[in-house]
């Protein structure tokens, strides 16, 4: 279905608990298809493509972090989802963060996998800056085979090639604008992390063990300042940690939502 100009992708039936899952940059509703199967017969799966990425609307690309929320919120609203489990990678884990700084009631589990709560330090926006003029110059393509390989752990790139080919020729569809308007927003995003003390939902906190973009000492530190919190590192795995080792995090998931695991 289309909300807001987004595509909106969905398995299961929807009398079950719903679950909706946020892609990273520069991916699309694509990079969850391992959680979806697995977890599709116990929950109402909703996952979608970001504004400008995957087949959702382009516009003029120039996007903030308020909108990417405000989108995120018309697509729970309109699909009136109730006590959801959302669940954020990288840049989805930024609207997530954000979308529940500014209305956590909205809901009922939240997973933050592989990113982190902090705006970008002056470093982060120059490097977003020179992204976004590395594709004015040289094309996507040139971009995405720079900053891709910087998402996957090195050992999931050689033994499941495959794999990572195939995420590479995903995010060459996507529409340049809709690449540089995401870096825009990214840019934007304002400092979450004030929210997580006063966090009252039950918060999983996943990080792939060899994930050099948002490593496992900076993630298992934020999430120790969550209350009720729970932080799990995930075995041979980059940033890429749904992709690269998805039984490993659809076990944590499912242990989670059932409340197996202890902070």
């Amino acid at each position: 279905m289309t909300i807001n100009g987004l595509k909106v992708y969905t398995e299961g039936e929807s009398k079950n608990r719903p679950m909706l899952f946020i892609h990273g940059f520069p991916y699309n509703h694509k990079m969850w298809d391992f959680q979806a199967e697995a977890l599709k017969d116990e929950y109402y799966i909703i996952r979608y493509d970001i504004r400008g990425l995957g087949k959702s609307s382009v516009g003029d690309g120039q996007y903030t972090m308020e909108m990417y929320v405000d989108d995120l919120f018309a697509i729970m609203d309109k699909m009136k989802l109730e006590d959801p489990v959302v669940c954020g990678l990288s840049m989805g884990g930024y609207i997530l963060f954000r979308a529940v700084e500014r209305d956590q009631s909205k809901f009922g589990s939240v997973i933050f996998c592989d990113t982190k709560p902090f705006g970008d330090d002056n470093a982060g926006k120059l490097k977003r800056a020179n992204s976004i003029k590395q594709i004015n110059e040289e094309g996507l393509k040139s971009f995405t085979s720079s900053f891709v390989p910087n998402c996957f752990w090195q050992e999931t790139i050689d033994k499941k090639h495959d794999l990572y080919k195939s995420v590479l020729s995903e995010t060459n569809k996507n529409s340049d604008t809709g690449v540089k308007g995401a870096q825009i927003a990214m840019i934007s995003r304002t400092d979450t992390s004030g929210i997580l003390p006063a966090l009252k939902i039950p918060a999983l906190v996943i990080c792939g063990e060899h994930d050099a973009l948002t490593p496992p000492a900076v993630m298992s530190e934020f999430s120790s300042v969550m209350a009720g919190a729970v932080y799990r590192t995930i075995p041979d795995a980059g940033h890429m940690a749904p992709l690269e080792n998805p039984d490993a995090v659809n076990l944590v998931i499912r242990d989670f939502l059932a409340g197996k695991l202890e902070q």
